[in-house]
Formats: structure tokens, C-alpha cells, sequence
């Protein structure tokens, strides 16, 4: 007789060690974190191993205030974005996922389409980390096809009414006051890629949108740098927005670079300089005349706390780069000017001569592409003759000839390093 012999095995049988209890508990609560999140009941080396193991789809509304571990918001920001510079967001990966988490979801954010509890719940999650919001495109409602649109109308509806259809964007009222850390706020009104889609409609700052944004920004009281750059932003916009900042406590930078602002809106920021804390004011590519510079120049009389001023593509001419020298000749705060590509001649700088005599606070001053012709080089070389605050003089395209440029250049080199060598001898603590 023969017998045959069989061995079964069990193909889950191992030799390695059953886990540990605690270990099976921990991998308990990571399987069911999201049902029920009781990291704050562990001990700290239990909750590390807890954190370590968490998934980054697991929803917000469980991780926001209960996860607070900076490698973990790590994990999030790197696999959802390619760069992550978290140096941008004081070292705080937190801080980094939930303000770019925010401002995805306003960048695509469609008015009438999209629904504002996207927003509005994300608030009370997001609003203790965010301090700076940065907003390149917002997209406007979308737009029904005509022939649906008539065939629908009621009775007492008109082609009129029709053509009103609301193109205005997100109101950002109801957020940025909510979020009370919220220090700076760029903005850009307009669609990026729209591609063969183009229309000028997709760049429409509208009156209502102006409205919503000074009201927004007049009651976010902790904001220190506000920035609404390439928005078409005209005279009545501006007038609107400098009105509504007029008495704000804690801006101190505005940039309304590449808009449409000219006189009547830099004279009213020319009231808002001699009004407000403001210390930097960037107006660079806008339609600024010598009107709006004297006003501006006004301004800057009056101020006791500005020290930037960037009116680099605009007209101020002759007439405005006169009016803001002689300003320069009483202001004690102004560090820094732009005047490039302004039309401006030797007559600006017989004025500006003076200045560099007698003002000891301008360490910057750009003249580039600017007709200053041969005198007006010279006189600016004369000004320098006892200047020792200057140290940055850019007479690029001004027709200065070569030796006066080498001149000044020299002046400017060794105030720059008198400042670098008492630096040193006195470093800041």
C-alpha cells in the first residue's frame, strides 16, 4: 500500500511578532480618524506616530483645528502643489496650504454658478493662519446664450433688461472681514489663459466691484499692504478707493501700478498721502499729467510718513517734476522716487539741483528716460557737490554726457560705501 502525505499551509501565517496592542490602536485610529479624531486624548509620542500616518485627503473640516503639526501640512502642500517656498509664508507650512487652498478656490470661483458655501465654510477653518492673499484673475458669470435667453423671457421682461445681465465678480466683503489676522491683499481683475475665448468683458473692473472692494478694505482694519495692479482702475475707481482709506490705521503700502488713473484720481491720492500712515505709494504705468503730479507733490509736502514714491511711466512733464522737487525741499521722510519716462527736461533739474543741496533723507533717486540733455546733468553734478545721502542716481537714456555721468557716479559709489562702512562699525540689533 502506499500513502501520500499533504501538508496544508495557511498563506497568511508569518514568523514576524503580532504587533503590539498600542500598535493595533493606533492603526485603529488612523483607519477611522475621520469618523472619530481623538489626536488630543493620545500621549505626544502616540499622536506623533498618529500624525505621521494621517492621509492628506482626509477632509478639512476634521484636520484644520485639530492637526497642528507642521510636518503633516507639509505632506498637503507638497503633493498638491510643485513649488512650495515657505519661506513666502513665515516658514508656516500651515499657513501656506490654507492661504494658496483659499486662493485657488476664489481664482475659479464663477459669480451666480459656483456655490459661495465653498467660501464661506472654508472660513472659520482657514481664518486663524491667513495672513496675505494673493489673487491674479477672477472669473465672471457666465454668460447664457442669447436665443435661450429670449425665448425664456416673461411678460414683463425686455431686451433692455436683458442686456443689463449682471458681469460683476466675487464680493469679497463677507471674507475679508472675517479673516482678522488678513495683513496684505493683491489683486488683479482680469482672466489669465482664456485663449481663443478672448473678450474685453473679461476684463471688466465694474463700479459694483469698486464698491464691494473699498468697503471690504475700509473694514479690514489690520491691512498693511494693499496691491490692485492691471484692473483698468480710472479717475472715479481711485476716488472711491482713496476715500474709503483715508482714515485707515494700518496701511502703509498701496500699489495701483498698470491702471488707467490720471489727474483727478492722483489728486485725490494726493489727499491720501497727507491724511493717511502711508509710507510706500506705487503709481508706476498710469496716465498721470503735471495736474495730478503738482497734487501729488501737494501731498508730499504734507506728509510726514512717506518714503516711496514710483511715478515711473506716467506725463508728470516739466511742470509735475518741478512741483515734486520743490516739495522734496521741505519733506523730510522720502527715501525713494521714480520719475523715469516722464517727460521730463533740464528745467526739472535746475529744482532738483537744489534738492540734492539741501535734502539729507533721499538715498534713491531714477531719472532714466528722461531728456535731461547736457546742463541738466551738470546741474545735478553741482547738487552732489556736498550730497552724502545718496547712494542710488539712475541717469540711464537722459542724454547726460559720459564724463558728468562718471562724475556723479563717483559721488554716489563713495556715499554708498560711507553707508555700507558705518553699517558695519554700527550693526543693527
Amino acid at each position: 500500500y502506499y500513502t501520500r502525505r499533504c501538508l496544508t499551509e495557511d498563506p497568511s501565517w508569518s514568523l514576524v511578532t503580532v504587533p503590539h496592542l498600542t500598535e493595533l490602536c493606533l492603526q485603529h485610529i488612523v483607519h477611522n480618524f475621520q469618523k472619530n479624531p481623538i489626536l488630543d486624548r493620545l500621549l505626544p509620542e502616540h499622536q506623533r506616530k498618529v500624525v505621521d500616518r494621517l492621509s492628506t485627503s482626509l477632509p478639512l473640516a476634521v484636520t484644520a483645528n485639530l492637526v497642528s503639526d507642521e510636518d503633516y501640512w507639509k505632506r498637503c502642500c507638497i503633493e498638491r502643489w510643485q513649488v512650495c517656498d515657505v519661506s513666502n509664508y513665515g516658514d508656516s507650512w500651515k499657513r501656506m496650504f490654507f492661504e494658496r487652498h483659499l486662493e485657488n478656490i476664489l481664482k475659479f470661483f464663477i459669480p451666480n454658478t459656483t456655490d459661495p458655501k465653498q467660501v464661506l465654510e472654508l472660513i472659520p477653518l482657514c481664518k486663524g493662519y491667513v495672513r496675505k492673499l494673493e489673487i491674479d484673475q477672477f472669473l465672471p458669470p457666465l454668460r447664457v446664450d442669447r436665443k435661450e435667453e429670449r425665448n425664456d423671457l416673461s411678460d414683463t421682461e425686455s431686451d433692455s433688461e436683458l442686456s443689463k445681465i449682471s458681469t460683476h465678480h466675487y464680493d469679497l466683503r463677507d471674507l475679508i472681514t472675517a479673516l482678522p489676522h488678513l495683513e496684505e491683499l493683491h489683486l488683479t481683475y482680469g482672466v489669465k489663459g482664456c485663449g481663443m475665448n478672448f473678450e474685453w468683458s473679461l476684463f471688466n473692473f465694474t463700479e459694483q466691484d469698486c464698491c464691494n472692494l473699498a468697503a471690504a478694505v475700509k473694514m479690514c482694519r489690520n491691512l498693511k499692504v494693499f496691491k490692485l495692479t492691471r484692473s483698468k482702475v480710472d479717475d472715479e475707481k481711485t476716488k472711491l478707493l482713496a476715500r474709503n482709506l483715508l482714515d485707515h490705521p494700518c496701511l502703509l503700502k498701496l500699489d495701483l501700478s498698470h491702471n488707467l488713473i490720471r489727474d483727478n484720481g492722483a489728486q485725490a491720492l494726493g489727499k491720501l498721502i497727507s491724511r493717511s500712515r502711508l509710507e510706500t505709494l506705487d503709481l508706476c504705468n498710469n496716465q498721470i499729467h503735471h495736474l495730478g503730479a503738482q497734487a501729488l507733490a501737494q501731498g508730499l509736502a504734507e506728509s510726514s510718513t512717506l518714503t516711496s514714491l514710483n511715478l515711473r511711466l506716467n506725463c508728470a512733464e516739466d511742470k509735475g517734476g518741478e512741483a515734486i522737487g520743490r516739495a522734496l525741499l521741505t519733506n523730510t521722510t522720502l527715501k525713494s522716487l521714480h520719475l523715469g519716462s516722464n517727460y521730463l527736461s533740464e528745467l526739472t533739474t535746475t529744482v532738483f539741483s537744489q534738492v540734492l543741496a539741501q535734502n539729507t533723507t533721499l538715498t534713491s533717486i531714477n531719472f532714466s528716460c528722461n531728456n535731461l540733455g547736457l546742463n541738466g546733468g551738470k546741474q545735478l553734478l553741482e547738487g552732489l557737490a556736498d550730497n552724502k545721502t545718496l547712494t542710488e542716481l539712475d541717469l540711464r537714456h537722459t542724454e547726460v554726457d559720459q564724463e558728468t555721468d562718471f562724475l556723479i557716479h563717483q559721488i554716489v559709489w563713495a556715499n554708498r560705501e560711507e553707508v555700507r562702512l558705518g553699517s558695519r562699525q554700527h550693526p543693527t540689533a
